[in-house]
């Protein structure tokens, strides 16, 4: 009994870990809407699209409007957005996108993940042929039909329209993400996140030991305050 107990708290603390991961990343993607467009949503679809993810995850409110109100400051200080690109153990490309206040210390975080892991990091552009950049939309099903919205969405740039865990996701090209955004921001749907993703164009399969070894990686990789998200080829 107190070995299961141990378990599910261990569980629930590891849940508001991420939950809390996930808050800081937002605020910093709204403090940088903000600085580059205002903190009028209305007038700042990145804006609107971080503050409309943070929903998406039941951010408070209050901790969104603090997050807009500290971006509208002179004192705030500025995040720089910088991309990390390497390669883990057994030829595993990953991907890391930062926003970053002192790039001098992430990329010394970046180099030390890689490096004791076995891995290294790369030069900027590297694998560029290995992810393909996408929208990806994420909408709740109530009140929508897959076959009708595939013939709404076409002419907006949908590549591919299906259901996964209960929500619909809609995949564009990276070019057309602000159409879909705006087209879908008009038919009143229900959207509960859009990003932009990088999308291995191949992936390797990996034995169990293996797996566990790049996901170790990856879990250091996400810790760092500075990481915004992590792509990587693993199957």
């Amino acid at each position: 009994m107190g070995r299961a107990f141990e378990f599910r708290k261990a569980r629930k603390f590891k849940r508001w870990d991420k939950m809390s991961k996930a808050f800081t990343r937002l605020g910093k993607e709204i403090v940088i809407a903000v600085k580059e467009g205002g903190p009028n949503p209305d007038s700042n679809a990145r804006l609107r699209t971080a503050m409309q993810n943070a929903k998406g995850v039941n951010m408070p409110k209050d901790r969104v409007e603090a997050a807009i109100k500290r971006a509208s400051s002179k004192d705030e200080k500025d995040y720089e957005e910088v991309v990390y690109e390497g390669y883990g153990p057994y030829g595993i490309a990953i991907l890391v996108e930062t926003a970053t206040d002192n790039i001098n210390r992430t990329v010394a975080n970046m180099r030390v993940y890689f490096s004791r892991a076995g891995g290294a990091v790369g030069k900027t552009g590297s694998l560029d042929f290995i992810f393909t950049r996408k929208g990806i939309f994420k909408i709740a099903p109530e009140g929508a039909n897959i076959e009708e919205l595939e013939l709404e969405l076409i002419d907006f740039g949908a590549e591919d329209i299906y259901e996964h865990e209960g929500e619909i996701i809609v995949e564009t090209a990276f070019t057309d993400f602000g159409m879909m955004q705006k087209a879908l921001e008009e038919k009143g749907l229900n959207v509960i996140s859009a990003e932009l993703q990088r999308i291995p164009n191949t992936r390797t399969e990996l034995t169990e030991e293996q797996e566990e070894e790049i996901e170790n990686l990856i879990e250091r990789i996400e810790e760092d305050d500075d990481v915004q998200a992590v792509y990587h080829t693993m199957a």
